[in-house]
C-alpha cells in the first residue's frame, strides 16, 4: 500500500485535487467535472494547447492505491478536500521538477505567464471552452517557459455569459505588472500579502494620475475597481455579479456578452500586458561581473573548482542544484553543464530579469531563474500557513552553491555563521561554498561604514560553524585570491 496525502493547496476546487504518492504527483478528478474534461478532451483543446507547449501534458492512468487513505483519520480541513465525492478519472502530469510561486518571479516571467494565461483562453474559445479562473498560480516555468498546469479551469463555453475570471486575471497579473512598470519594481512583492492578486482599487488609488490617460489601464483597472466598488455598495451577490457583470465590469444583470465581445476583451487585455514595460535601472548587482575583484586567474580556477565539485558531489534523480547567490547565472550554467536542473536565485531584480532573459534567448531548458532574499525568503502562506510551502521547506537539492554570497548574509545583515550554516544543512546534501575574509576589498567595502564587531567572521570561526552539519570534504584556496572553496556533504543522510 502507497502513502498518499492530498497537496495542501489543492482543497478549493469541487472539479478534483492534486494528491502525491510515493514520489509522484497525481490529479484526481470528480466526476462532477466529467463533462467539462471530456469537452477538453474531445474538443481538440487539450492537444492544441499541448502541440503549442502552452499546457503541461498528462496521460490517464489507474489509481495507485484507491484504498491508502484511511477515512478514519481526522486531518486539517486545509489538507483534505470532501474525500466522499467519486473520481473519474485519475491523471498523472508532467513531473515538475520545482514550485515557484509569482512573488518569486521578475517582471518578465509574470508578463509572459499573464500573455500565456490571455492565450490558452483565446484558444479555449476557439474550442467553445473558456477558463474559469486565470490566477497566477495556474502557471509555471518548465524546460525554459511558461506552462499551463491547471487542466481543471476549463469549462464548456457558454454563449452570452460574461468571464468571471476577468477580475482575477486583472488582480493577478494586469495591476501589478502596471504597478511595477509605472510606480516601483518592488510592488511585486505586494502579491505575497495578497494572495489572490493585488486588489484593484488598491492598485487604481496607487497608480499616478498619467495611468488614466492609458485607455487600457483606464478600463481593466480604473474603471473595473470603481466597479466593483458599485457591486459592494448595492449589495449584490456573488451570483447575480457572475450572470450580469459584463466584460468591462459593471453591473447589469441584463448585460449579454457575445462571442466577439468576449474575444475583444481578451485582444484588449492582451494588448495592455503587451504594452508594459519595465525600464531597468542600475542596481548594486546588476552588473556583478563586470565589478568584481577577481582577475582571469582567479576566475578560472574558481571555475575549474566549482565544475570539479560539482562532478564531486552526488546526485539525485532528478539532480538539483540550488544557486542561492546566482546573480546573472554564471556558475548557475556551470552547473547544467555537469547535469543539473539549476534553481537560479538572487537578491536582485536586474539580475534575475538578466538571467531569465538570458534563458530564453538560449532555450535553456534546466535553469530556473527566481528572486530571492535569503534573510528574509518566502514564509509559508494561505489558508493555515501550507496552502503555499515555504521557501525552505521547498529547497532540497543535492547541490547548494554559496558563491560570494556568505560574506554579506554574516556583515551586511548581522546573521552568525552557525546560523547560515544550519540554514543551508536544512536545503541541501551537498554544499559547495565560497569563505571571503575580512582581507578582501569587497569585504573592507561592507566594513567601510560599520564597526567591526564580526569577531568569529575568519576562516576558524567559518570551519566550526560549518563542521557541526557537514563534513568538509574539500578545501581549496583560489589561485591569486585571499578565497577558499569548500566542498562539504551533509552529515545527515536524510534532510533535517
Amino acid at each position: 500500500m502507497m502513502e498518499e496525502s492530498v497537496h495542501p493547496a489543492s482543497f478549493r476546487d469541487p472539479s478534483g485535487f492534486l494528491f502525491v504518492s510515493g514520489d509522484q504527483v497525481y490529479r484526481q478528478v470528480n466526476e462532477s467535472y466529467q463533462a467539462n474534461y471530456d469537452a477538453l478532451m474531445q474538443s481538440g483543446l487539450y492537444q492544441s494547447l499541448i502541440d503549442k507547449g502552452w499546457l503541461l501534458a498528462h496521460e490517464e492512468v489507474t489509481h495507485p492505491d484507491a484504498n491508502s487513505s484511511s477515512k478514519d483519520e481526522s486531518p486539517e480541513p486545509a489538507q483534505v478536500p470532501d474525500q466522499e465525492q467519486t473520481y473519474y478519472k485519475i491523471l498523472l502530469p508532467e513531473q515538475i521538477p520545482y514550485i515557484s510561486y509569482p512573488y518569486e518571479w521578475c517582471f518578465g516571467q509574470l508578463k509572459d505567464a499573464a500573455l500565456l494565461t490571455l492565450n490558452v483562453q483565446m484558444e479555449a474559445l476557439k474550442h467553445n471552452m473558456i477558463l474559469k479562473d486565470a490566477t497566477a498560480y495556474n502557471v509555471q516555468f518548465h524546460k525554459s517557459r511558461p506552462v499551463f498546469i491547471d487542466t481543471l479551469s476549463f469549462e464548456v463555453y457558454e454563449e452570452g455569459v460574461p468571464w468571471i475570471a476577468y477580475r482575477q486575471f486583472c488582480q493577478h497579473f494586469l495591476a501589478p505588472l502596471a504597478m511595477a512598470a509605472i510606480l516601483d519594481i518592488r510592488t511585486l512583492q505586494l502579491l505575497r500579502a495578497y494572495i489572490d492578486g493585488i486588489p484593484l482599487d488598491l492598485a487604481s488609488r496607487l497608480l499616478p494620475r498619467r495611468s488614466w490617460l492609458r485607455y487600457s489601464l483606464l478600463a481593466h483597472i480604473h474603471l473595473h475597481a470603481r466597479s466593483q466598488k458599485r457591486f459592494e455598495d448595492t449589495g449584490r451577490t456573488a451570483g447575480a455579479i457572475k450572470r450580469g457583470a459584463n466584460a468591462e465590469g459593471a453591473a447589469s444583470t441584463q448585460v449579454s456578452v457575445s462571442r466577439p465581445r468576449m474575444e475583444g476583451l481578451i485582444a484588449s487585455l492582451h494588448s495592455a500586458v503587451e504594452g508594459l514595460q519595465w525600464k531597468q535601472s542600475a542596481t548594486e548587482w546588476g552588473d556583478y561581473y563586470a565589478d568584481t575583484n577577481y582577475i582571469d586567474t582567479s576566475m578560472l580556477h574558481k571555475e575549474a573548482l566549482v565544475h570539479e565539485m560539482l562532478l564531486a558531489s552526488e546526485k539525485g534523480e532528478p539532480a538539483i542544484a540550488a544557486d542561492f547567490g546566482a546573480n546573472t547565472g554564471k556558475f548557475s550554467r556551470l552547473a547544467i553543464n555537469t547535469g543539473y536542473y539549476v534553481i537560479s536565485h538572487d537578491i536582485d531584480v536586474v539580475a534575475v530579469e538578466k538571467n531569465y532573459q538570458t534563458m530564453k534567448a538560449t532555450q535553456q531548458m534546466a535553469i530556473l531563474p527566481l528572486i530571492l532574499d535569503l534573510t528574509n525568503p518566502s514564509p509559508g502562506l494561505g489558508w493555515a500557513s501550507i496552502e503555499r510551502d515555504s521557501f525552505v521547506d521547498r529547497q532540497k537539492a543535492d547541490v547548494g552553491l554559496a558563491l560570494a554570497l556568505v560574506h554579506h548574509i554574516a556583515i551586511s545583515n548581522n546573521v552568525p555563521l552557525p546560523s547560515i550554516a544550519r540554514l543551508f544543512s536544512k536545503m541541501c546534501r551537498n554544499l559547495i561554498i565560497e569563505f571571503v575574509p575580512k582581507s578582501d576589498s569587497q569585504v573592507r567595502r561592507l566594513l567601510a561604514t560599520r564597526e567591526d564587531i564580526f569577531l568569529d567572521y575568519t576562516e576558524e570561526g567559518f570551519d566550526a560553524a560549518f563542521d557541526r552539519y557537514f563534513v568538509i570534504e574539500q578545501k581549496t584556496a583560489i589561485q591569486e585570491s585571499e578565497r577558499i572553496m569548500y566542498l562539504m556533504f551533509s552529515r545527515e543522510h536524510e534532510y533535517i
